[in-house]
């Protein structure tokens, strides 16, 4: 099979990786891709917003499948055009993309349907906020309605944060995303990324996963698009996971089929544990990032069929398998990230790193330069590693970190700790 793959992230170079590795893939693109997808896949110089250009290539070059790995292009409704053009893609439609591009649609979506989800109003004004947060008290949470790349969400301790935050998005913050905002209750509890595959009638859930979003160790700072992630989570258990299926995932999957806009591709629940059961919190679209790093890791199974199957509807009879071993990634980032980053720094002793055992990187935010990887981003490396426990795959990860020479990049170093804390507590 001819592939195309759309983006440039770490997400988008452990799909390379994946489906670079299917016995079915006789060429790989990757538009527009970095240094480390280029190992995987032949880059182009493609701009993923214009459709009209990707959908000439898929046609010049006899793309058979498009997997769409950002969210901003299914908001854009790129798989719509390049389904009228006659081209197989891997994700959404752009009406059921709004379960990500518009929290008010998901929120909508929960009231409609039943789905357990935290109390909220939606505003599009700064004074109605300001009176909703007043009367409400703190803990709140405040989100841009639409996309922000993982930091249109404020979760304040005080209504004088609350205040600010509302203020910051109206006053244009994030752009077109915070015209509109969600003011929501605050859920106590654990938080875990939860991934079905759908095919807009049946969804079969894909490994349990943890996003670490914190900027910095013991979960403290700015909220980011993630710091690192394992998987499995020990708070996924048979029991949790089956009512996430039942009372989150399926009632989704069926009540977009009742609207007539279903559902297919990678449906990502982010869950709160909570005292009454699990409630969501955020949908999003496509694969988590850092999280599809380590689920690619542990995916026994070839991924370019359950694509295939996804996008036909037939995942009626499919299944996952999934390797029993643990997996960690710990995000290396430019510092100064989530905030403003300077490019360009040099990257060395990515190659020592990789001789550590299980460990793979996937490049998130790099750039080729005369020999030489330079920093080109916020989230620059996912350092990946698997191991019998958590605990084995930290250690490994942390002892890959340690041999990259990056003096401009910083990360966390306790990814994983709920797991370990657990493993260690049961001897």
């Amino acid at each position: 099979m001819h592939i195309l793959l759309l983006g440039s992230g770490g997400r988008e170079h452990a799909l390379a990786w994946k489906i670079a590795a299917s016995p079915l893939v006789t060429k790989l693109w990757c538009a527009p891709g970095n240094a480390g997808i280029a190992r995987e896949a032949e880059c182009v110089a493609l701009d993923v917003a214009d459709h009209g250009a990707v959908i000439g290539f898929c046609k010049q070059n006899a793309v058979e499948l498009v997997v769409v790995g950002p969210e901003t292009p299914l908001a854009a409704g790129i798989v719509d055009d390049l389904t009228a053009a006659g081209i197989k893609a891997f994700g959404p439609n752009r009406i059921p993309a709004q379960l990500e591009s518009s929290k008010g649609f998901t929120k909508a979506l929960c009231t409609e349907f039943g789905i357990p989800t935290g109390a909220y109003e939606r505003f599009t004004n700064a004074d109605d906020a300001r009176a909703y947060v007043q009367s409400q008290g703190a803990p709140i949470v405040v989100k841009a309605d639409g996309l922000a790349a993982g930091k249109g969400v404020v979760v304040a301790k005080t209504v004088r944060e609350a205040e600010d935050a509302i203020a910051m998005m109206f006053e244009g913050a994030f752009g077109e995303a915070g015209t509109e905002a969600v003011i929501e209750e605050f859920l106590p509890g654990r938080e875990i990324s939860f991934f079905a595959l759908c095919d807009g009638e049946t969804a079969i859930p894909l490994a349990s996963a943890q996003d670490h979003k914190r900027v910095f160790d013991h979960d403290v700072g700015p909220n980011t698009g993630g710091m690192g992630a394992y998987s499995p989570t020990p708070l996924v258990t048979p029991a949790i996971h089956d009512a996430i299926m039942a009372k989150i995932i399926l009632p989704t999957v069926a009540g977009m089929k009742s609207r007539g806009t279903p559902f297919r591709g990678i449906l990502y629940a982010g869950i709160m544990l909570t005292t009454q059961g699990p409630k969501l919190f955020e949908f999003n679209v496509r694969f988590g990032d850092p999280e599809c790093q380590v689920l690619m890791l542990r995916m026994m199974s070839d991924i370019v069929p359950a694509f295939l199957a996804a996008c036909d509807g037939q995942l009626k009879n499919f299944d996952l398998r999934w390797y029993p071993e643990s997996a960690l990634t710990v995000v290396m980032a430019a510092k100064g990230y989530p905030g403003d980053t300077r490019k360009g720094t040099r990257i060395e002793g990515l190659d020592d790193a990789a001789r550590v055992d299980t460990v793979e990187i996937f490049h998130a935010g790099t750039v080729a330069k005369d020999g030489a990887i330079l920093a080109n981003g916020g989230r620059v490396l996912n350092v990946c590693a698997l191991g019998a426990t958590v605990t084995e795959a930290q250690a490994r990860a942390y002892q890959a970190v340690d041999r990259i020479n990056w003096p401009d990049g910083f990360c966390r170093r306790d990814i994983g700790w709920q797991a370990v804390d657990a493993e260690k507590s049961r001897g």
